[in-house]
């Protein structure tokens, strides 16, 4: 079987390599000031997931350059994507945001914006930003399910029910902007068949999906239940098996954008051997060559 990775979507879509340039938009979260809580999800670390991001302190501009320059010694990309990735990227208000991303896509050489976001932060208002944006450049608002299941849910204190996410989808969908959406595999008390029922729920309701390994971080509260035995994280070889498995449930016109992902290796508790990429993506390519599954756009 084939399964359409992110970089045959973009060779396809804008004929060349593209590269994410991660950017700060300095926003936080509902969850984390006091809207919805103030512990954040159980898992997310205090950068909120931006620890590989630009200095919020710098300008949108000046984090483009400092990406470009990051990057310059390792890729002769020349289009690029302006990615806001840490919090909630569209939890801020409109005319804000209306500034930093026009900023970030005024180059020639940026190509498209991608929007990390939660789905109970898109009011109308952002809609219609989005909306306007799409109609310049292509937007994508990526969006942090992690999981269908309620129970798992209240668990690691997502803070919103399954139907948010719908709505959410059905309105970005509505004004042609492309949904990535967000899984973690490898949550505590969710079976095997919970995990493959979200990653079939999300790619049918999505353009493209993330499939992220479960990471444990230092202070966060998720840490402290591993500490206590409450559960144990995946194996790689138990990760590269599901990970097989989850392909197979995608449909083959959903762009795969991601198989695993980094932690910071500073942070970084459990699992250990998810700081050796190296390893990580070897071992998947092997478990997929043996399942005989393909990088590719066949359908």
């Amino acid at each position: 079987m084939y399964y359409y990775s992110l970089n045959e979507y973009l060779k396809n879509t804008f004929g060349e390599k593209v590269y994410k340039l991660s950017l700060n938009g300095n926003m936080t979260c509902p969850n984390r000031d006091g809207k919805i809580d103030t512990r954040g999800c159980i898992f997310c670390s205090a950068g909120g997931s931006g620890e590989f991001s630009s200095d919020a302190k710098l300008g949108i501009r000046q984090q483009i350059q400092q990406a470009k320059q990051r990057i310059s010694s390792k890729s002769d990309c020349r289009k690029f994507i302006a990615y806001f990735q840490p919090f909630t990227n569209t939890y801020a208000d409109v005319d804000y945001l209306r500034k930093i991303f026009f900023e970030a896509i005024a180059g020639d050489d940026i190509a498209a914006l991608s929007i990390a976001t939660r789905p109970d932060c898109l009011a109308d208002d952002v809609i219609s930003l989005l909306n306007e944006i799409n109609n310049v450049k292509p937007v994508w608002v990526e969006l942090g399910l992690q999981t269908i299941h309620n129970s798992t849910a209240e668990y690691i204190r997502r803070g919103y029910t399954l139907d948010v996410y719908d709505t959410a989808v059905e309105n970005l969908h509505k004004i042609g902007v492309n949904v990535i959406t967000h899984v973690i595999l490898g949550l505590p008390f969710e079976s095997r068949q919970m995990m493959l029922q979200t990653v079939s729920y999300a790619s049918q309701k999505s353009n493209g999906i993330k499939l992220q390994l479960l990471h444990v971080l230092k202070h966060t509260d998720l840490l402290d239940d591993y500490n206590k035995g409450l559960f144990k994280t995946l194996t790689l070889d138990e990760y590269t098996d599901l990970l097989c498995d989850c392909l197979e449930h995608i449909p083959k016109n959903v762009v795969i954008h991601r198989l695993t992902g980094d932690g910071d290796k500073k942070i970084l508790v459990a699992p250990i051997w998810s700081a050796d990429k190296k390893r990580v993506l070897n071992a998947i390519q092997k478990t997929l060559r043996e399942r005989n599954i393909i990088q590719g756009s066949k359908c």
